[in-house]
């Protein structure tokens, strides 16, 4: 129905909806299913991912390769002394995208938005908002639906796999889905959705997918949690009234070309960047 931002923003003009009830339409197209079969899959959805963002905030997750020990519950601990530079908020969001990414190092269910290995910016927005900003379960669905349409928009037109793109096509693309998410949750326009989508992919361009000892911990899940950070801060950018000077699908064919450009040794191929470090070879020597 779709395969471009443009294209989405004409049928959200042409039809005085948003992006939400566009890819509700589009889905129900697509795939056959009727509107309330819809909703039930994405609150099932929602389920998978309010665990896996809660579990590790207050017990321990040992991960298949050892190296993010537990760093849910320090920054949880950590948040609530009233000495931070960031703020509780921001690091309420941060400890549950880093509660996934355990969650996922340890071979659990997470939901993959739009990869496992970015899968915690997502689930650490919609929740950390049901908590701090009182979203209810229909604010979280619109916003579902909106980052998939972003997500299905930067899958046809570039890449959202790391080890085809880098981690700017992984996180990034997550981040660009939240910070459109966001937007839509409080009832932001179609241009803004996209333009906060384009700030987030913009802010990221050029990261590198370099893993340590090929696993999908470290830097993995760091790179989650300022994923976060750059959802917020491009919804807001775009919120305020802020323009991406270059068009979503621009940004998105960018991002693309960026990652062709780079060598496979910074995707995804753990032989490059901090995965050859001195420390980072000892790591995987140590694992094997």
């Amino acid at each position: 129905m779709f395969d471009s931002g443009k294209t989405l923003l004409e049928l959200c003009s042409d039809n005085n909806k948003s992006i939400w009830e566009i890819t509700v339409k589009s889905e129900i197209k697509n795939t056959g299913i009727d509107e309330n079969t819809l909703i039930d899959k994405l609150r099932e959805i929602l389920i998978v991912m309010e665990e896996s963002a809660l579990i590790g905030l207050d017990r321990e997750i040992n991960t298949m390769g050892g190296l993010l020990d537990n760093d849910a519950i320090k920054l949880e601990q950590y948040k609530k002394s009233g000495k931070t530079f960031s703020g509780e908020f921001i690091l309420d969001a941060v400890a549950k995208s880093l509660s996934v990414s355990q969650v996922n190092a340890s071979m659990g269910k997470v939901v993959a938005a739009p990869t496992a290995g970015a899968a915690g910016i997502m689930p650490a927005i919609l929740f950390s908002n049901k908590k701090n900003h009182s979203f209810n379960e229909k604010d979280m669905i619109k916003g579902l639906l909106t980052s998939s349409a972003i997500g299905q928009i930067i899958a046809k037109k570039a890449t959202v796999s790391g080890a085809e793109g880098g981690c700017q096509a992984e996180c990034g693309s997550a981040a660009a889905m939240a910070a459109g998410a966001l937007v839509e949750m409080v009832n932001g326009t179609p241009e803004q959705v996209l333009h906060a989508a384009s700030f987030a992919l913009t802010n990221i361009m050029g990261l590198i997918c370099d893993p340590i000892a090929g696993l999908v911990e470290y830097p993995c899940a760091l790179r989650n949690t300022s994923g976060v950070t750059n959802a917020y801060l491009s919804a807001d950018l775009a919120l305020s009234g802020m323009k991406s000077l270059i068009p979503f699908d621009e940004v998105v064919e960018s991002m693309f070309e960026v990652g062709n450009l780079m060598p496979s040794s910074l995707k995804e191929t753990a032989l490059g960047g901090l995965a050859t470090t001195p420390t980072g070879e000892m790591i995987r020597d140590k694992l094997k």
